[in-house]
């Protein structure tokens, strides 16, 4: 005798299934993709207020309840409309309550009271062992192959959409769906359902290890399923009256029930959508921008400055420039930006460095014909390339080129405020001499930094204070009684 599962999931199978539509269900559902999307998220988001109030008081809050169901609801007549049953061509309706005329129906049972300590451990100790089984359902088969060993490729397909993929290709041929095949999916749907319902705390049963295949869930059967057969047969479900082939659960001529009202409306949806999506996108800014601020007092030095790793610059020839660096912001004062630039140059000892920045067109001027090596780029390493020439280097120090310069001994240091224009930094030997070698660094103050993470900031807490209130005003203002 099977214990009696609080997630109900039925479905029944279409007698009259294009043979070729189920090719293109994959665009026609895209409108429904795009709103489980931000459903999914607001789903998230109020399962996370439904935590902290089971926590709290051992209750799931009744509308936040409604909702999620209903998002599971939706969730499962996309699927089995689409790739995850392929098992009826009627498109499923834009609705998070329940449409007795329409092929599916996911029920949960609303729990009166939850165990406090079991909402800890659920969802991501608990359901350790279903998540290993499910993951071979939705996507477990490997598929690889390829153009050579050089060239793989591989892709995952779950066990169910493989099965509704074969069923769909053996109604192509013949015109009918698969009982078996339609069984074995629902059973592996309804599986998957129960463990999501699991995880999404609405339940404290443990859900069962067991497979129940068919339409109609054993533990609240209730729709007639059709029948993969001829028109106008149909398998009736376990009931105290039997029904004849074909027959309706509904008395004939009767017009199908009204959906029950669940109290989200659209425009309730809306606007719990709405705050959910302001609040993560505050939890988004209010993240980043505090490990900015973080960053930004933690990895400047002693002068404020952002500065880079040091590394060794070495060539044959008189001096190391840099690839041109345009400074174009667009901006009347681009100091308010990127602040002051550093570069720091340190000598082997027993000899002398000159560090120095200048226009790249006077640098280009002074080194005319002179050999040198322009740093192109980075890999493990500087790589260069050369500049020819047969005119030996001037002094560093005889022209007055530069807007920031130092030469000697040691550690040198220039620092200017960042213009627009082009630029190119030189390192030469003191005295204009031949083979340059020097560990360099460079920094920068970039205040617009600071002043990015501090508006993340702000702007994310408001942002997440917004998206709360809505929340707050939406889940605690109890809608009118629809009549």
């Amino acid at each position: 005798m099977s214990t009696t599962y609080p997630v109900h999931v039925d479905a029944r199978l279409d007698t009259q299934l294009s043979r070729w539509l189920w090719l293109v269900k994959w665009v026609l559902a895209i409108p429904h993709y795009i709103v489980l999307f931000f459903l999914w998220m607001t789903f998230l988001v109020l399962s996370v207020v439904a935590f902290v109030a089971i926590l709290v008081t051992g209750r799931y809050p009744r509308g936040i309840f409604d909702f999620n169901v209903g998002v599971l609801r939706w969730t499962w007549r996309v699927t089995y409309y689409a790739y995850g049953a392929l098992a009826t061509d009627r498109y499923p309706p834009f609705s998070l309550q329940d449409r007795p005329d329409y092929p599916t129906h996911l029920d949960v049972e609303y729990p009166e009271h939850l165990s406090r300590g079991l909402v800890l451990v659920k969802s991501w100790l608990l359901a350790i062992p279903h998540y290993l089984v499910i993951g071979l359902f939705l996507g477990g088969a490997y598929v690889a192959g390829g153009a050579g060993h050089d060239h793989p490729a591989a892709w995952d397909i779950g066990l169910i959409t493989l099965l509704a993929v074969i069923a769909a290709v053996v109604l192509l041929f013949t015109g009918r769906y698969p009982q078996s095949v339609f069984d074995l999916v629902l059973g592996l749907n309804r599986w998957v359902l129960r463990v999501s319902a699991y995880a999404a705390l609405m339940t404290d049963q443990y859900p069962p290890f067991r497979l129940d295949q068919g339409g109609v869930d054993p533990d609240g059967a209730r729709l007639t399923m059709g029948a993969a057969g001829p028109p106008g047969t149909a398998i009736a479900p376990p009931a105290p009256t039997p029904r004849a082939p074909g027959e309706s659960v509904l008395p004939p001529g009767a017009p199908a029930p009204p959906a029950p009202r669940t109290g989200w409306s659209a425009g309730r949806i809306f606007a719990v959508v709405a705050g959910s999506v302001l609040l993560l996108a505050g939890l988004v800014g209010l993240g980043l921008g505090g490990v900015g601020v973080v960053a930004d007092r933690t990895v400047r030095d002693s002068a404020g400055f952002l500065t880079t790793p040091s590394e060794t610059f070495s060539t044959g020839s008189y001096g190391v420039t840099s690839e041109p660096i345009d400074i174009a912001t667009d901006t009347p004062s681009p100091g308010r930006l990127l602040g002051d630039a550093r570069v720091t140059a340190t000598a082997p000892a027993g000899s002398e460095v000159f560090v120095g920045v200048a226009s790249t067109q006077d640098v280009r001027q002074f080194l005319r014909g002179v050999p040198h090596k322009v740093v192109s780029s980075f890999d493990n390493g500087p790589v260069y390339r050369t500049i020819p020439g047969a005119n030996a280097a001037s002094r560093p120090t005889s022209t007055d080129i530069w807007m920031a310069s130092s030469s000697g001994s040691g550690t040198q240091s220039i620092t200017w405020p960042v213009k627009d224009g082009n630029w190119t930094v030189v390192v030469m030997n003191a005295d204009g001499s031949r083979g340059v070698r020097a560990d360099l660094s460079a920094g920068l103050t970039a205040p617009v930094l600071s002043d990015i993470a501090s508006a993340l900031v702000w702007s994310g807490a408001a942002v997440f204070f917004l998206g709360l209130v809505i929340l707050v005003l939406v889940l605690l203002i109890r809608p009118r009684p629809t009549r």
